[in-house]
């Protein structure tokens, strides 16, 4: 093979390698060999009806631009930015669907052939490789995979680790062309965003391995992490929020059970700090997207969270993240890779983040029914968790009717009535269901707290008519002396209906909150605490009951403090309990926070009373970084 070497001031001979109607593909993300595309657009002037494919690019794309329509066809597996988005809605450009690990198989067994692989590269080292830098990905796969290899020679371009070489030799032809990396910013933080991140971080343990997407709320996650310990990355991408927790230490990759002590990515982009930053690191590994992200590579490292966002999810658990309606927005990219090999992955999480509602409030992203058109990207056998910025909807082991009702909770308040009664229509849920999932504002914006007894972590929440089947569990747990000392009467059985009725609280008015013990999507309540408003008296009643291996450990503390600081937000005048005057542990609880006894005329019960005034409150129940201890 003849190596041709062009400046920028040089013509490329592009007639020599291609023809007319020729397959090729164009480097990726922040590594867009800009002035070939120039060279092929001013020297290429004979050739026409050139396929150029590629995933996201982030360039000014002026090969899509209509006066090029003629000499290039754009086939897209990754819609990112608005000129090639209006291609594809002007029908001038393809988008060709496709899970990011599988993009590199179709050029390696021909069913996209390419002509040739315009790429960019850093200088040759003494021994004549080339780094690809900053966009590894499919570029490898496609340059091994093309017939001609054409390289601009980029001074700026960094030297990253891992699978990122080429030989000189392998060029067919080359430019040197200095070219500053496109530089993305952060995004900048909104209160809605912010709160997802927080959720998400919630389900983030120490020594967990990481996949973050693109966008704000990825970005959002890693400022909730500075707490976390240990963890590690493997990723298709990084962007500058992971940077410092890697300079601090947050994120060692100690305990990953695939490449140990390596952060793991196909590409990066963001500021000149991040291309800074992964210049000859050997800590940071970029590797092909077939490797990276491929699903039984990914579920090699246990404790695998990967999170991912959508632009609409309905009631089942469907995911739909490349479209609006018809109207296809950006791609199918490495979601499905990830989620499904974090949920092979030992004590893996696939995660599913976006805010609760689209075009300013008006329009929510959690749905009954999918928009026409709409297309299913992550299916809902796929999804373990969605998160937005109400909370998280846990939904792995869960039926279609449990699953509504966990999306319903984390929709935004102003959709749940309508949300609940259209699917009432499908049946989904039963007729007695009609209470939807209402939120306590005196808990603060975060309705779930992480809290620490006895060096055992729990959840402190409200109740809500997903549990249902939880609260049924509960029940029936319970010994005969628990249900005797806690009850006036002997129950009976806890059916469906009366359960539901249990935990379809309208927490604007009675109160009903509990702690649980979660590890994934395994869920137990540990312990429930009410109260039930009488208005005309401006009090309520009080009670609580913890299950068995848990009495003693304080939660029945901390619930009855998390309703003291309602009741007083509230405005209410006093708090009783009827307590039976052989149940000494919950007196003993209620006296603690100031209940006294009054007189009462049956001798086999016990009335305490809490006068509720401003000297009286007790610290506020609220989550420090989402966790008490």
């Amino acid at each position: 093979m003849q190596l041709t070497k062009y400046r920028c001031t040089n013509k490329v001979d592009w007639h020599s390698m291609l023809n007319s109607g020729s397959r090729v593909f164009i480097g990726s993300n922040a590594g867009v060999p800009n002035a070939l595309i120039d060279s092929l657009i001013e020297d290429g002037k004979h050739l026409n009806d050139i396929e150029l494919t590629h995933i996201s690019t982030l360039s000014d794309n002026k090969w899509a631009l209509p006066e090029y329509a003629a000499k290039f066809k754009v086939n897209t597996f990754f819609i990112y930015g608005d000129l090639i988005r209006k291609a594809v809605e002007e029908g001038r450009a393809d988008y060709t669907p496709c899970f990011l690990s599988e993009i590199s198989g179709l050029f390696t067994d021909d069913t996209l052939p390419l002509d040739a692989a315009l790429i960019m590269v850093s200088p040759p080292d003494e021994l004549g490789y080339c780094s690809l830098g900053v966009s590894v990905d499919v570029v490898m796969s496609a340059a091994r995979a093309a017939k001609h290899i054409i390289a601009q020679v980029n001074p700026l371009m960094p030297r990253t680790c891992g699978h990122s070489f080429l030989h000189i030799s392998e060029f067919s032809a080359f430019i040197e062309c200095e070219q500053k990396l496109p530089e993305v910013s952060l995004p900048e933080a909104t209160k809605i965003v912010d709160r997802i991140g927080q959720y998400s971080a919630m389900l983030i343990d120490d020594g967990a391995t990481l996949q973050l997407g693109i966008g704000k709320i990825p970005d959002a996650v890693t400022r909730y992490l500075y707490q976390h310990k240990n963890l590690g990355i493997h990723s298709e991408m990084i962007s500058d929020g992971l940077v410092e927790l890697i300079q601090r230490g947050i994120v060692n990759n100690r305990y990953k059970t695939f490449h140990p002590g390596k952060t793991v990515v196909s590409f990066c982009f963001g500021s000149q700090k991040l291309y800074d930053f992964v210049d000859m690191n050997p800590h940071v590994e970029f590797y092909p997207s077939a490797y990276v992200n491929k699903p039984t590579n990914i579920a090699k490292n246990d404790n695998m969270v990967a999170i991912n966002s959508a632009l609409e999810v309905d009631l089942s658990g469907q995911v739909v993240a490349d479209s609006i309606g018809y109207r296809f927005y950006s791609g199918i990219g490495g979601q499905v890779d990830f989620v499904t090999g974090a949920s092979k992955s030992k004590n893996g999480k696939p995660v599913i983040a976006l805010p609760s509602t689209a075009k300013n409030g008006e329009v929510s992203r959690i749905v009954a029914t999918l928009s026409e058109g709409a297309g299913v990207v992550t299916s809902r056998g796929n999804v373990h968790f969605v998160v937005t910025e109400f909370g998280i909807a846990s939904l792995q082991g869960k039926s279609v009717r449990e699953r509504a009702l966990e999306l319903i909770r984390v929709a935004h308040p102003k959709f749940r009535d309508g949300l609940l009664a259209q699917i009432r229509k499908q049946f989904w849920v039963p007729n007695y269901q009609k209470q939807t999932p209402t939120d306590i504002p005196e808990l603060g914006e975060m309705q779930i707290s992480r809290i620490q007894i006895q060096n055992q972590r729990f959840y402190l929440r409200p109740l809500n008519p997903s549990d249902e089947r939880r609260l049924q569990e509960f029940f029936y747990s319970h010994t005969k002396e628990t249900i005797n000392l806690r009850y006036n009467f002997v129950p009976g059985p806890m059916t469906r209906e009366k359960s539901c009725d249990l935990v379809s609280v309208d927490q604007s008015k009675d109160v009903a909150l509990t702690i649980v013990r979660q590890d994934g999507s395994k869920v137990r309540l540990e312990a429930v605490g009410r109260y039930y408003l009488y208005p005309q008296q401006n009090s309520c009643e009080v009670a609580f009951v913890t299950r068995e291996t848990n009495q003693g450990k304080g939660m029945a503390s901390r619930l009855l403090k998390a309703m003291i600081n309602i009741a007083e937000k509230r405005g209410l005048k006093n708090m009783f309990a009827l307590v039976k005057n052989n149940n000494l542990p919950m007196i003993s609880v209620f006296e603690q926070f100031g209940f006294v006894r009054a007189l009462d005329s049956d001798p086999g019960e016990i009335e305490l009373i809490k006068y509720l005034n401003t000297e009286s409150k007790v610290d506020k129940v609220e989550p420090d970084n989402g966790e008490l201890s």
